[in-house]
């Protein structure tokens, strides 16, 4: 009972609050918690998104640690739309261009455990190489894609708070001076309103930094996932040449 009296006492103080500001002050308010709309957006969204890769990547990255070939993985990583497949299938696709495979070929490659025997030149190798780290290049951007916007909504939305709080209170004082009327009944409407962009503010700010932590966290797990199967895939590629070698 006590709670919903505080619930309904603090939805009249804010109402309070927001009538008593002034257009600025209202104007922040309104501002701030569309940014809050558009930060929630932004986690929900990109929270499910990377959960998700995390699972398919993580799925495809246990199979490629019981692959006996490279090849192994072509039909699984052509229909997973993971942050790995992509790099996968931009290091097989240069991989059968040197080695003149069809994906047809390359599909059927996975079903007989086999690879085609042709010996790659150190260049070709480390342009497979560079074309694997170019795709997590760019896997990593499109990861990081609007995580820019929350940690912009981290370090603006405490200063749009701070600022509707030292205008509010500047105008207030001002009125009082002009009025001559320093009671608590006159200053009290004037602060209210300007305290309540410092509330909104830390609304905004608090959930959007423990968001873009915990975004970014799963980011550079991901990009840790790519840099290893980098390695992996060129460390494959060369056994398989020396393999050719010792033939």
């Amino acid at each position: 009972m006590f709670g919903w009296i505080d619930s309904a006492i603090a939805v009249q103080g804010v109402g309070y609050a927001f009538s008593h500001s002034d257009i600025v002050g209202q104007a922040i308010v309104v501002l701030l918690l569309f940014g809050s709309i558009l930060t929630w957006t932004i986690m929900l969204d990109k929270g499910l998104a990377l959960h998700r890769a995390i699972k398919l990547s993580e799925y495809l990255i246990a199979i490629t640690r019981d692959c006996r070939t490279i090849f192994s993985l072509y039909r699984d990583a052509k229909d997973n739309p993971s942050p790995i497949a992509q790099v996968y299938m931009a290091g097989i696709g240069k991989l059968m261009e040197f080695k003149s495979l069809s994906p047809e070929q390359a599909a059927i490659m996975q079903t007989q455990r086999t690879a085609p025997q042709v010996k790659l030149t150190h260049a070709q190798i480390d342009a497979i190489q560079t074309a694997l780290e170019r795709e997590v290049a760019d896997q990593i951007m499109i990861l990081e894609k609007r995580i820019g916007v929350l940690g912009t909504a981290v370090s603006v939305s405490p200063f749009f708070g701070l600022f509707g709080t030292v205008w509010g209170i500047m105008i207030a004082f001002t009125g009082i001076a002009s009025k001559g009327n320093a009671n608590i009944d006159a200053l009290a409407p004037g602060v209210s309103g300007a305290l309540l962009t410092t509330v909104v503010g830390l609304v905004v700010a608090i959930p959007s930094l423990i968001g873009y932590n915990l975004l970014t966290v799963t980011i550079r797990k991901l990009t840790v996932y790519m840099d290893n199967f980098t390695e992996e895939f060129i460390a494959k590629v060369k056994l398989e040449q020396l393999e050719i070698d010792n033939r």
